[in-house]
């Protein structure tokens, strides 16, 4: 055995890192995710019962804020309902001037950051509606159908979700 083996075999080993986190963080964490799955698992069985989209991928974004962070302004009423519309209406516009270019996606995306800055109502998830507007080639009923149905439901699961399992306050004054 060369010297070398043999330091390796006398340096204490160290033990590996362990994943331990507070149990209030587990159950924080764990009823985000619930409030989560409750609310996607809503709108996916209203979807299929209806028959008209419900879901689009941004609302899972929405989501985070609504049931991570229910106390950051991003994730309030207003911004939820407001930046999903006026984002959505952002990438109709430029996709019926337009279409789905990528010039289109590009203004569309700038122009929903804009209108959502300068209205008050910034919600990152509603920065990647222009562009499932374009990828789908949606119709103005798509403000109504999935986007304000969609982000309403949100908003209200949120604020029966942290009322009443949760106990914390949404939305904040």
């Amino acid at each position: 055995m060369s010297s070398r083996d043999a330091a390796r075999e006398v340096a204490p080993r160290k033990a590996p890192p362990r994943f331990s986190l507070p149990a209030a963080r587990w159950a924080q964490a764990a009823l985000a995710g619930l409030g989560g799955f409750v609310t996607i698992l809503a709108l996916a069985m209203a979807e299929a019962g209806v028959g008209t989209l419900l879901l689009i991928a941004p609302f899972g974004a929405s989501c985070v804020l609504v049931f991570a962070l229910p106390q950051s302004p991003l994730a309030q009423p207003r911004n939820v309902i407001g930046g999903h519309l006026i984002s959505t209406a952002m990438g109709l516009c430029v996709l019926h001037l337009l279409g789905a270019t990528p010039l289109g996606f590009a203004l569309g995306v700038g122009l929903a950051i804009a209108a959502m800055s300068l209205t008050g109502t910034l919600h990152p998830p509603a920065g990647a509606d222009p562009i499932v507007v374009m990828m789908v080639a949606a119709p103005w009923s798509f403000l109504i159908f999935p986007v304000l149905t969609g982000a309403l439901t949100i908003v209200l699961m949120g604020i029966g979700f942290h009322r009443f399992v949760a106990g914390k306050p949404y939305p904040t004054p």
